[in-house]
């Protein structure tokens, strides 16, 4: 079945930088059917869209971030990565990676998450 595992979370000072990783096992990242994405959960508030590479491939960042976080993917090693810079104490949140996938020809495409990975600012 599919799995997402999100790593690289943890402490960081502001003004630092972050690799996140998410590794995609039982499908193929390359062979998704829609977007891959990170999200995130701050304290308090509802899950949203940091970035993602759409089925086209363009990249979307939701603002105002879009300077500090590059997301990409490798589909060699089938991880996708969100590279965050300049950190703030706002960044302090839970980040979740999410793909789409079909389970197969005849299932609808829909999102797969990983469990989430902590990332704290100070």
């Amino acid at each position: 079945h599919v799995q997402l595992v999100e790593s690289g979370g943890g402490s960081a000072q502001a003004g630092g930088s972050l690799k996140l990783s998410c590794t995609v096992s039982g499908h193929t990242l390359s062979k998704t059917c829609g977007k891959k994405a990170w999200y995130r959960q701050q304290p308090g508030k509802d899950r949203e869209l940091v970035a993602s590479i759409n089925y086209d491939g363009s990249v979307s960042y939701v603002p105002p971030d879009k300077s500090r976080f590059t997301i990409s993917q490798d589909t060699a090693e089938n991880t996708l990565t969100l590279h965050m810079s300049s950190l703030k104490t706002d960044d302090t949140a839970v980040y979740y990676c999410a793909v789409d996938f079909r389970a197969s020809v005849f299932s609808p495409c829909i999102p797969y998450w990983g469990q989430g990975t902590q990332v704290t600012v100070s």
